[in-house]
């Protein structure tokens, strides 16, 4: 049998990465994991983070038995597994090395969205917390690895395009599109992290990718600062967006 499809999605929080594993976990010949790293993120940091000792609980906190699972067999032996990352979960104390072993790919969303949407679930926001330092070393990590930039999708732009972009993204992924990956039954899945009662209200009540975003969300002054700190890391990612076919 042929290696599986490994994809490895980076993302920041609240910027539609559940909304795009519900699209691959859609498939029927892909399996997806929702953020394995997340325990470990909290063991090596010491962040406290809601549901903490359910995370603790439900997952490995040793990042090295993460990433041997998530090259190890893939669950239900499916061709494909959809590994769903936020860039802030990767501590410095975590391995990298695997990385390589599979076909990352960036979700990008811009600063200021993200912003507005974490700071409503959230008291304390920081570029940090919202992984934006930590995907432009990531990103950095994978051309260094492949000599080559991976695909980067915009939220933005897969909400005003969803068939157009996701075959754009699967074929640089190396894998078949469908039209299943546009629609999906309401309500909480399998593979969701036991943190999705926190999170995932809007997701449950989801059956597609909604409505294009207008306009730019109104910040009070702090995050102001921080969403013009973040564009710039933002702007050099998404110099290599794709577009859709």
């Amino acid at each position: 049998m042929s290696e599986p499809a490994r994809i490895a999605m980076w993302s920041g929080p609240r910027n539609l990465s559940t909304t795009m594993m519900r699209s691959f976990g859609a498939r029927t010949d892909t399996a997806c994991v929702d953020e394995p790293f997340y325990a470990a993120y909290l063991s090596a940091t010491g962040t406290v983070h809601p549901m903490q000792d359910a995370i603790l609980a439900a997952q490995s906190t040793d990042g090295r038995d993460v990433a041997r699972q998530l090259l190890g067999p893939v669950p239900d032996d499916k061709p494909v597994f959809y590994q769903k990352h936020m860039t802030h979960h990767m501590a410095h104390a975590l391995p990298r090395d695997w990385m390589g072993k599979v076909r990352n790919a960036f979700l990008i969303r811009d600063p200021a969205r993200v912003l507005a949407s974490y700071a409503r679930k959230m008291e304390e926001v920081s570029l940090e917390a919202i992984g934006v330092p930590q995907q432009a070393e990531l990103f950095d990590r994978v051309c260094q690895m492949t000599g080559q930039a991976p695909p980067v999708i915009d939220s933005d732009d897969l909400l005003a395009d969803p068939p157009g972009m996701l075959e754009t993204l699967c074929s640089a992924l190396g894998i078949p599109y469908t039209d299943d990956m546009l629609s999906w039954e309401a309500g909480p899945k399998p593979e969701d992290g036991v943190w999705a009662p926190h999170w995932y209200d809007a997701v449950w009540q989801s059956t597609g990718f909604g409505a294009p975003r207008s306009g730019s969300p109104e910040l009070p002054a702090d995050l102001s600062r921080m969403a013009e700190k973040a564009q710039r890391l933002h702007t050099q990612i998404s110099a290599y967006r794709l577009n859709s076919m």
